[in-house]
């Protein structure tokens, strides 16, 4: 059930109206032992290729992607839409223009660099997650305001913001039991035309969200240690 009581209307232009925040202050203790298990739970977390074609709740996916959409944005102008792919045909439309192009990029766009850089993760054109999965999520992101008038208003920091909100959707997804990965087939102008989506939108990511299959299989990685990412002055 939504938790959301008021519909959002575009605020540019409108004087600053502060509220009161007070949200209560967790002792120590529990912080920490939060923070620890929540290290552990994330450390687990794994790029999956090889989906179940079992169904999933889909509650847990529209609550994961409403967790997505209360990430900060540049001038809280939130400018990201995520499209729910169920519909196996689109699916299929999906994966057969991704794999088109992933052949291009495959047979030489990429350049050698990049295709040594993917060769430890056992990656190649076929996309066989963008079907077996039983849902994907298309992250759109709206390069500006669209009025219903046609008028624009430009948004800012859209990157930055959007890509915020993709990570916490692969943590809410990881978190309630599912998994995912975030595929970028490029260039990705196909997205929009499949699935209509308007002109100010740019696809940003395709995420297949299920459970992994039965003989799924990831590639042998080690993450950087936290000393290794991290610098104290």
């Amino acid at each position: 059930m939504s938790t959301t009581t008021q519909q959002w209307t575009p605020t540019h232009g409108e004087p600053y109206r502060p509220v009161p925040y007070r949200p209560e202050r967790m002792d120590a203790e529990e912080s920490l032992a939060r923070a620890a298990e929540l290290r552990v739970r994330m450390d687990r977390r794994r790029t999956v290729r090889h989906f179940s074609p079992d169904p999933v709740p889909e509650q847990v996916v529209r609550d994961a992607i409403a967790c997505a959409a209360t990430a900060p944005s540049g001038a809280h102008q939130q400018p990201w839409t995520f499209v729910l792919v169920k519909d196996r045909e689109i699916r299929q439309r999906i994966r057969a223009a991704a794999e088109q192009e992933e052949e291009i990029s495959y047979e030489g766009r990429l350049g050698d660099e990049w295709l040594a850089a993917l060769r430890p993760l056992g990656t190649d054109a076929v996309k066989t997650h963008l079907t077996d999965a039983p849902a994907l999520i298309v992250v759109f992101q709206q390069r500006h305001w669209l009025g219903e008038d046609g008028s624009k208003r430009k948004h800012y920091y859209v990157d930055e913001s959007v890509g915020i909100a993709v990570g916490m959707l692969l943590s809410a997804l990881h978190l309630s039991g599912l998994a995912a990965l975030i595929h970028t087939p490029s260039p990705m102008r196909f997205l929009g035309h499949v699935l209509k989506r308007p002109e100010n939108e740019k696809a940003f990511a395709v995420i297949p969200v299920g459970y992994p299959a039965d003989d799924c299989q990831v590639p042998d990685l080690v993450r950087k240690s936290l000393e290794q990412v991290m610098v104290e002055v």
